[in-house]
């Protein structure tokens, strides 16, 4: 079975993502291909999910490879890392020019970069292809980010369009840019995710411990935070984990969690990327060190002793929701406008050309961030492609202008209650130091010339100059 070239599209890897990114694409009429290295995952997907579609399952490599029509598509869904080199070294053998691999994993873009140049060279086309959404989104609609050959999408991209997410009747989908583009974007992507869920865990704290709200009752203002300009999948979720009560014990399941989060490695990589750029994402970056520092049980259970502030609940609990909800919405323009200039420093760096609105139109349906504001960051690019940081926008500086008090008084209100915010803190810092007129980094310069001889430059002169600290102090150019 299999051995004529009848499917148009092939997945090899059926663990959950892989399997319902081929039922996604059966389901939209495309014939498609099936191969796992273990094949009772194929033949299971043939026995329960058989009727949706056409499927050409193969359990060897080559049967699999001769079952895709020319220029064959053929989609990895396997870990990243390892695995995925062994699945190309595998099949890229079996294949001729012009046709295609297609990485939907969660892969490094260096990697992808690596991996795109050496295919390159046997006429294979190689797309990094970012998947949002999990496996709902890769079963009913995923924002999809691939990158790689312009001529590679033309062949691949209507195919993805297709069973990708649709808001406003637009795909969320889009030809990213070359090699690595994809998968880059995606781990930008998945930073903004972890910026995302700080922020929102911090609200849900200081609602909680200064606001003095229950579980469910905070479910209950997130449902209505929901209804306004916070309209977004990760808001929805939360109210719905904040009304689950754990049957076991009957009390709120996320009293029952162990309050030490887990991460699969995105999160971290966007910040080591980020230091690589010099693109400051300092809202990415304490989200990572933020689930960091909350596996870290042992230093925890070290410093419990230490003092702090008693915890007070707020007196007016209405008012203070109200400005928990300036705050959270202030810090995620923030976060969102670091994860843009980190897009657009890496398209700089790399080449790649990346069209900073059609980011966000993929981003408003099947991605973990999808979020109703996402659609005014594509207008706020459409109306200037060269906007060097969301805060700029003039309708996103307003609600920011707007916020800030609100916004203040929620991180003093914190601090005075010794209740840990990272993200919101992180996010007002930055906020303040792009806004300020001058920084202190004025004295860090004197003191590595001081100590090191690295120069300065002035504010009144052109050029390098350095200060003969350990002699008479005379300023010499340099």
């Amino acid at each position: 079975m299999g051995a004529q070239a009848t499917a148009q599209i092939g997945v090899t890897g059926l663990g959950v993502m892989g399997r319902n990114l081929a039922r996604n694409f059966a389901r939209h009429g495309y014939a498609t291909a099936l191969h796992n290295r273990t094949t009772a995952r194929t033949d299971a997907i043939m026995r329960e999910f058989g009727h949706e579609g056409t499927f050409v399952p193969a359990h060897e490599a080559e049967e699999f490879v001769a079952s895709l029509e020319r220029p064959r598509r053929l989609v990895i869904m396997v870990n990243a890392g390892a695995a995925t080199d062994a699945v190309i070294d595998e099949f890229a053998p079996l294949l001729e020019p012009g046709d295609m691999i297609i990485d939907g994993g969660n892969a490094h873009f260096v990697d992808t970069r690596r991996r795109e140049a050496a295919l390159r060279e046997a006429g294979i086309h190689f797309v990094g292809m970012g998947v949002s959404g999990g496996e709902e989104g890769a079963l009913n609609g995923p924002s999809i980010m691939p990158g790689g050959s312009t001529e590679s999408y033309e062949s691949l991209g209507p195919m993805l369009e297709n069973i990708a997410a649709q808001v406003d009747g637009v795909p969320c989908a889009t030809h990213v840019g070359p090699d690595g583009a994809g998968h880059f974007v995606k781990m930008v992507h998945n930073g903004i995710e972890y910026a995302d869920m700080q922020l929102i865990a911090e609200a849900y704290d200081l609602l909680r411990y200064a606001g003095g709200y229950s579980p469910a009752q905070i479910a209950d203002i997130f449902r209505t935070w929901n209804n306004g300009r916070l309209d977004s999948y990760l808001i929805q979720i939360t109210a719905e984990v904040l009304a689950h009560t754990d049957a076991k014990t009957g009390r709120p399941f996320v009293d029952i969690v162990l309050d030490q989060a887990e991460q699969k490695g995105t999160g971290r990589w966007t910040v080591q990327v980020a230091l690589d750029l010099g693109t400051p994402v300092s809202g990415i970056a304490e989200a990572v060190f933020a689930r960091s520092l909350s596996g870290h049980s042992d230093l925890r259970d070290a410093a419990r002793a230490l003092p702090g502030p008693s915890r007070e609940a707020v007196a007016e609990p209405g008012e203070f929701a109200d400005k928990v909800e300036q705050a959270l919405y202030a810090s995620k323009i923030v976060s969102y406008a670091q994860g843009w200039n980190m897009i657009a420093a890496g398209s700089q760096e790399y080449g790649w050309d990346i069209d900073l609105g059609k980011m966000a139109v993929i981003w408003r349906g099947g991605c973990i961030i999808r979020a109703a504001f996402l659609d005014r960051i594509r207008a706020a690019y459409e109306g200037n492609p060269q906007l060097p940081t969301l805060l700029a926008d003039p309708d996103f500086a307003k609600e920011v202008t707007e916020a800030q008090n609100a916004w203040r008084d929620v991180v003093a209100t914190a601090v005075g209650n010794g209740i840990p915010v990272p993200g919101f803190s992180a996010a007002l810092a930055y906020y303040d130091a792009l806004r300020a007129e001058r920084l202190p980094a004025a004295l860090v310069q004197g003191l590595r010339d001081y100590f090191g001889a690295h120069t300065y430059r002035r504010t009144d002169s052109e050029g390098s100059f350095h200060t003969l600290w350990a002699e008479d102090g005379t300023e010499v150019t340099r």
